[in-house]
Parts: structure tokens; C-alpha cells; sequence
């Protein structure tokens, strides 16, 4: 059985690598793979999924011109700042609504208004949260994420948003950056480097965010976990604008990021387990099912009417 997981799981990720795969697809294949064979490298699944995703979005920075990057980050700046802080609030009380403890409650609301998993992993350690906190808050966020790729590029198509719409709205929405560029890229190129590109300014305000999380919680904070990689995808950006010599290996550069994107999700997917989510709880997730569906919904006007 053992022999058949392995071989089940080789032939998936040779198929994601095949570029025949989309990234909804993907993610499907995993949760199959979860759930049917079993994940027969699962202890390895985190730190593969955090590497390859870091690769894909610096590997996509090659496709991006910073004065097109400039103008989007500016456009979804106040967004970001109104957005970040009132999901923390309003987070704050339909956990107390839901008698959902204070620490797993914080990390679903940190992870919905920042970064999803990122998120998490940076304030958990801040906040002291024990092992079944932090699961739960992952389980949550991961189980939103999986929604969100299919979800999103289907109302962004029956709503008719513009490329500049839905790529503002999904880095607003959408917790994890993995799923945030699936279902960009998904949608279309522009909407892809508006979303990343918002996406990752968003997720600088990790830091703010762990160090206001250190004084409520009354922590000294801890080593915050800067993205270090976004300095990476500017980076790629400035070499594609400014040295005519990149943009011969950049398309190569991104169609690579994108499949390493593609890969990332099938893992994702790969570690949703069925026991897993079930250890979640129906709270937990209501919390987070209820956050998610005002904050999505009033980007979504916000940015269907105000641009």
C-alpha cells in the first residue's frame, strides 16, 4: 500500500509539472491524494510548500514592470490599511460572540486579515498558542483557501470584473498568497501582478500587526518572521525593468514560477487530511466562514463601485 502511495504521488506532482494542470485542479488532486492514498511524504509537506511558494512568487516578479507594481501597491494601499484592521475587530467580536478562546480566535482573524498561513506561523509564537490552537486556526484559513480558487474567478467572470477589479478584490479577500496568485492567474495576467502585487505589501504588515499582538496580549514579542523572499520578488522586479537582458529568460522564469505555483497547491491540497479538518470544530469555523464572507463582500463592492 505503501508502494502505491508513493507511485500515486510521484505520477501526480510529474503531472502538475507536465504545465496540463490548472491550479484549481491541482489542489483538487491533492485533497483526492489526502483523502484516497494518503500523502506518503506529509512530515516534509510544510517546509516544501513554504520553500516552492517563496521560488514561485520571486520567480513571478520577473514578469512584472515596477512602474505597473508601484501604481497597483499605491491604489491598494488604503484598502489594506481599513481592511487589515477592521477584520481584526470585527474578528475580536463574532469570537467572543461564538465563546471561541481569545488565542484561536486572534489567529483566524490575524490569518484572514494578513496572509493566511503566514500570518499565523508569525504571531502563534508571540501569543503562546499551543499546538492544537494554531492547528485549528490552519485548518480553518486552508479549508477557506481551498473555496476561494474555485469560487473567486467564477463571481469575478459573472460580475464582469475588469482585470485591475478582481485582482485588487482577491488580494484583499483571499487569506494565503498561494491561493491569492492561483486564482489570479487563473483569471488573467493583469489581474495576477495587481494581486501579487498588493498581496505581498499586504503582507509586510505582519510586523505592525505581531508587535500590536505582543502588547494585547502583554508578551514580550518574540523574533518576528519578516517575509524576507517579498525583498526577493522586488528584486526580480527591478532586474525585469530595468536590464533589457533579463526579459530573454524571464518568460521562461515565470511559466517555471507558475508551475511551481501549481505544485505548490497539489501539496497544500495533499495535507488537507479528512481527520485533520475534522479536528477543527463547527465555532472555529463559523468564525471564520462569517469574517471571511462580510470582509470579501464589502471589498467586493468597494471595489465593483468605487473603481
Amino acid at each position: 500500500m505503501k508502494i502505491v502511495s508513493i507511485l500515486t504521488f510521484i505520477i501526480l506532482v510529474l503531472f502538475c509539472l507536465s504545465g496540463s494542470v490548472s491550479p484549481p485542479m491541482a489542489l483538487l488532486l491533492g485533497l483526492v491524494v489526502a483523502n484516497v492514498t494518503g500523502h506518503p511524504f506529509l512530515e516534509y509537506n510544510h517546509k516544501v510548500i513554504t520553500v516552492l511558494l517563496q521560488l514561485a512568487v520571486v520567480g513571478l516578479g520577473f514578469g512584472m514592470q515596477l512602474s505597473t507594481a508601484f501604481a497597483a501597491g499605491k491604489e491598494g494601499f488604503l484598502f489594506t490599511i481599513v481592511s487589515i484592521f477592521s477584520t481584526l475587530i470585527l474578528g475580536f467580536f463574532i469570537g467572543k460572540w461564538f465563546g471561541i478562546d481569545h488565542k484561536t480566535s486572534h489567529l483566524i482573524s490575524c490569518g484572514t486579515a494578513i496572509c493566511g498561513g503566514s500570518a499565523i506561523a508569525a504571531i502563534a509564537p508571540v501569543i503562546h498558542s499551543n499546538e492544537k490552537q494554531t492547528s485549528v486556526a490552519l485548518g480553518v484559513i486552508f479549508i477557506l483557501n481551498s473555496v476561494a480558487l474555485f469560487l473567486f474567478p467564477a463571481i469575478g467572470h459573472a460580475l464582469a470584473l475588469s482585470q485591475e477589479q478582481f485582482g485588487l478584490w482577491c488580494a484583499i479577500a483571499i487569506h494565503d498568497t498561494s491561493s491569492v496568485v492561483g486564482a489570479a492567474n487563473k483569471y488573467g495576467m493583469q489581474a495576477l501582478q495587481i494581486a501579487t502585487t498588493v498581496k505581498l505589501a499586504r503582507a509586510l504588515w505582519i510586523i505592525p500587526v505581531t508587535l500590536i499582538t505582543a502588547l494585547l496580549f502583554k508578551n514580550k514579542a518574540n523574533k518576528i518572521k519578516i517575509p524576507y523572499f517579498i525583498g526577493g520578488f522586488v528584486l526580480a522586479m527591478l532586474l525585469n525593468s530595468y536590464l533589457p537582458q533579463v526579459a530573454i529568460f524571464s518568460v521562461y522564469i515565470v511559466s517555471a514560477a507558475k508551475t511551481g505555483l501549481t505544485v505548490t497547491l497539489f501539496l497544500i491540497g495533499a495535507g488537507l487530511q479528512y481527520q485533520k479538518l475534522k479536528t477543527v470544530g463547527i465555532k472555529p469555523l463559523l468564525q471564520g466562514v462569517l469574517l471571511w464572507v462580510i470582509i470579501a463582500t464589502v471589498a467586493l463592492v468597494a471595489v465593483k463601485f468605487g473603481y
